[in-house]
């Protein structure tokens, strides 16, 4: 009986320390990587995300992010977040030209989430889900609607400014998987 009650108190201990290892881990991984952006579509452009299917876009512009949530969207959040998508565009090398066509990404912030004393034990830690719609600029013709979801994953990286980054990567990846993989902004052929 007491040999059982140790062996219990030793694989407890053992689970307890894989559980806090492997947190260490991801803190230190999402300290590298940064928050994820994911995009969860609703009306997708096409059947498939087609490389080409952007290529006559040299010009991509953040329209308005709307509050839908009654005001809980820290008033920095749209000027952190027009700050990361240029800083994204750049990353991803995609022009931005006043040539050709402009596409607009605009939307509604529908949910906003600091982490609270759950989410410091929980992943993902916070988020910000955008309903937003990718627009021809020119007609006005809505391309695309996607919730996109931007998240931070550690504690180190809790506020405005990772949730801006995160939704920032979600719109550009939406691009990105769109665009074709020459005329980019640095491209030898430019």
């Amino acid at each position: 009986m007491k040999c059982a009650a140790i062996l219990m108190c030793v694989a407890g201990v053992a689970l307890c320390g894989n559980g806090c290892t492997g947190r260490a881990i991801s803190e230190g991984l999402g300290e590298v990587k940064g928050a994820t952006g994911l995009v969860m579509p609703i009306q997708p452009a096409s059947t498939a995300a087609n490389r080409d299917e952007l290529a006559d876009y040299h010009d991509f512009k953040l329209g308005e992010i709307t509050d839908d949530i009654g005001g809980r969207v820290p008033r920095d959040f749209r000027f952190l977040l027009r700050e990361e998508f240029a800083r994204q565009l750049a990353a991803k090398k995609l022009p931005s030209e006043r040539r050709g066509k402009t596409l607009l990404i605009r939307g509604s912030i529908v949910h906003y989430e600091d982490a609270g004393h759950v989410g410091m034990f929980l992943s993902p830690l916070e988020e910000v889900i955008c309903r937003t719609e990718f627009v021809d600029a020119h007609t006005g013709r809505v391309l695309a609607v996607a919730n996109c979801i931007g998240r931070t994953e550690t504690t180190l990286q809790l506020g405005p400014k990772t949730k801006a980054e995160g939704l920032a990567k979600a719109f550009v990846s939406w691009i990105d998987k769109r665009y074709p993989t020459t005329g980019r902004s640095g491209d030898e052929g430019d």
